[in-house]
């Protein structure tokens, strides 16, 4: 399928998409900050999770259905496969190695999917807080 885009337009449009701050971490980091929970965004720490909780030593992954092939509900994509499976077969690997490296340091690991903070945010977040908090 042709591209109904311009590469500058297309270029723009992907220079929008960000992989810090999404939607998903601001409303996690407002309900965390509201309920006075002590955490720490995009932590400096091996792995690179989204979200450390401080009190529990609990590392949060938050999970794009798409980018890191959800068994739920990812889709293959129709177009330019040649360049998307290999790019996250690449996600899902790196996701496994970082979540051992975590493990092995004594963090408790968290994978959080984009579908379940859509449909359900606040059971998923106090399930999170109630087990490690």
């Amino acid at each position: 399928m042709v591209d109904n885009l311009s590469k500058k337009q297309r270029s723009y449009c992907m220079s929008r998409i960000r992989s810090k701050w999404t939607s998903q971490e601001k409303k996690i980091h407002n309900y965390l900050k509201g309920h006075k929970i002590k955490h720490k965004m995009h932590p400096k720490i091996i792995a690179n999770p989204d979200i450390l909780l401080l009190n529990s030593n609990t590392a949060v992954f938050l999970h794009g259905c798409f980018w890191h092939k959800c068994p739920k509900c990812y889709r293959e994509p129709k177009t330019n496969k040649e360049y998307w499976l290999p790019k996250i077969e690449k996600n899902v690997k790196r996701d496994r190695r970082n979540m051992k490296e975590l493990k092995t340091e004594g963090y408790n690991v968290v994978r959080l999917w984009e579908h379940e903070l859509k449909k359900e945010f606040n059971k998923k977040i106090d399930k999170l807080l109630k087990k490690y908090n």
